[in-house]
């Protein structure tokens, strides 16, 4: 008799979202008349820059001539996409071959897959509050899960300790939930503990667009990383791909465990697993890697970012912690008066129908937190604000 992967019996409820989605429309047919300011969805609300658009569209008309008709694509990439990503990384002073760039449909599908990399007794350290498809993955694998707890002692970005050694380390930076980006002195010590313990970094890049601070982009910009880490990166939200669907993958061919080459493996993986993302989408990706689609996606970004500022001057006002925003997408406050996350949910959906995340969602340390996303559009960042203003002034 088939025996299923029992391990998905050990998977917590995925209830986060689904509760959020509950409470929303309870409320809604009790108050039909009003409209709800959605700040806790992490997707973009601005379109395709006018470089990818283009791009699409003549990607669209190549497929409907038999001299310019592609069929299936390169496994890992075509050359074209990889080129150009390799050129974004050397601007940025790193450099990288093509063949260790590696095509995905996003960050999201990546990280769970570069776990066949991994034997499943290798345990997997996740600094929470996190991501939550990091350790729900590795649960799924049945490998040991070692959550390392941050805090606003530490701004959230611990440092890595003793009792910290694991196989597999995830670092989000810029993070998700919290906004906080690790510095090079942080980041480098992670990497020099990973290459000490002969450990892998996993590192999810996918907000690093949104930084305009001095501080790392790519972990490819510490010392010794290229022998410990690798990076995922996305287009989500840097250009607006949540429903196209594209990222990267860079696995540095340094990088090698008990003999094994793990850019070699990605490569068997990859031919193995995948027929590759469509001709189209890498044709649109690509365009984000010109100099005119680079200025037009900052010019999206921008407006994200004038949206946390928003938020973050309403917080500086009333006196409330929080971290982000300033270098990322997401704005992480305590809640005010000794709330709890879901207690807060409850507070601004009543009060002034504004909805966020509750901090709870993304481990037991975000219990008290709240995240908020700058990703609305400029006019209901502003009316939330003003609400948010209003509610804690009186």
């Amino acid at each position: 008799m088939l025996k299923p992967n029992m391990y998905y019996d050990q998977l917590k409820e995925s209830y986060l979202f689904y509760n959020i989605a509950q409470k929303t429309k309870k409320y809604l047919e009790l108050h039909p008349e009003q409209t709800l300011l959605r700040m806790g969805i992490g997707d973009v609300s601005l379109p395709l820059c006018d470089a990818v658009i283009r791009a699409l569209h003549e990607a669209v008309n190549e497929q409907a001539e038999k001299e310019s008709f592609h069929g299936y694509m390169p496994e890992c990439g075509a050359l074209f996409l990889r080129e150009a990503i390799t050129e974004y990384y050397k601007r940025n002073g790193i450099r990288l071959s093509a063949d260790e760039v590696f095509v995905s449909s996003g960050a999201s599908d990546e990280l769970g897959d570069l776990l066949d990399l991994f034997d499943r007794k290798n345990s997997a350290l996740v600094i929470e509050p996190a991501y939550p498809a990091y350790v729900d993955a590795n649960t799924m694998a049945g490998r040991e899960i070692i959550h390392l707890t941050s805090g606003k002692e530490n701004g959230f970005l611990p440092d890595p300790g003793e009792d910290d050694k694991a196989d597999i380390l995830y670092i989000c930076s810029p993070n998700n939930p919290t906004g906080a980006v690790f510095s090079y002195e942080q980041l480098q010590k992670w990497v020099d503990f990973a290459n000490e313990n002969g450990s892998v970094i996993l590192f999810d890049a996918a907000y690093e667009a949104f930084i305009e601070e001095d501080l790392p982009h790519s972990i490819f910009e510490l010392e010794g990383a290229k022998t410990c880490a690798i990076e995922i990166c996305s287009l989500s939200k840097t250009a607006g791909f949540t429903g196209t669907r594209l990222g990267y993958t860079v696995i540095p061919k340094e990088l090698q465990r008990n003999g094994m080459n793990l850019n070699e493996m990605w490569v068997r993986n990859r031919t193995t697993k995948t027929n590759g993302v469509s001709y189209i989408i890498q044709k649109g990706g690509a365009a984000v890697f010109t100099e005119e689609g680079q200025k037009q996606i900052h010019s999206n970004i921008r407006i994200y970012k004038k949206n946390a500022h928003v938020l973050m001057e309403v917080l500086d006002k009333l006196g409330i912690w929080y971290t982000g925003g300033k270098n990322a997408p997401y704005i992480w406050m305590k809640c005010p008066e000794g709330m709890g996350s879901w207690e807060f949910f409850d507070y601004l959906l009543n009060e002034i129908q504004v909805v966020g995340t509750p901090g709870a969602g993304f481990g037991e340390c975000g219990e008290g937190y709240f995240r908020f996303s700058t990703f609305g559009s400029p006019e209901d960042t502003k009316e939330a604000a003003k609400r948010l203003l209003a509610l804690f002034s009186r």
